[in-house]
């Protein structure tokens, strides 16, 4: 067995610490009435956020840790906001949410839809723009960057 990885530690560890939250996953949080979104996802990268049930228009909240900008520092949690469709009978909605770094001029915008296979295993799969700041127009063609992630459900 290998070692665990430091976003495996902290979704482990997380209750033992004053802020964290342990919410449902899967169909135990479709099952008390919470969206299909609800929980702790890991992407391909090993960033973990957490996404708090929506309201009744279906805006939602969570903290996005990511591992990519931690490279040469500690990881820092940042905000995030959505949406998601609620209405119709699909266990597989679109969303929508953005991330505003804490730890620079940077925001996130993904966009995507849950998916659940044959199996039962769910996956957010999405599509990102970050937008960096630029530091005068001619530079303004360079600050924007595309690129996509898988999410899973952490257990």
């Amino acid at each position: 067995m290998g070692r665990p990885s430091l976003v495996r530690l902290v979704a482990l560890l997380c209750p033992i610490f004053s802020g964290c939250r342990v919410l449902p996953v899967g169909r135990a949080a479709e099952a008390q009435g919470q969206s299909p979104l609800t929980g702790t996802w890991q992407n391909d990268l090993g960033s973990v956020m957490v996404l708090d049930p929506p309201d009744s228009a279906g805006a939602f909240n969570g903290t996005y840790l990511t591992r990519v900008a931690a490279a040469h520092q500690r990881p820092r949690e940042s905000p995030l906001y959505g949406a998601l469709h609620l209405a119709g009978p699909s266990e597989q909605p679109t969303f929508g949410f953005t991330v505003r770094w804490t730890f620079s001029d940077s925001t996130t915008v993904f966009v995507g839809q849950r998916l659940v296979d044959a199996a039962g295993e769910e996956r957010l799969d999405t599509a990102w723009l970050l937008r960096e700041r630029a530091d005068s127009p001619d530079d303004a063609w360079k600050a924007t960057r595309v690129g996509g992630n898988t999410f899973t459900r952490l257990k």
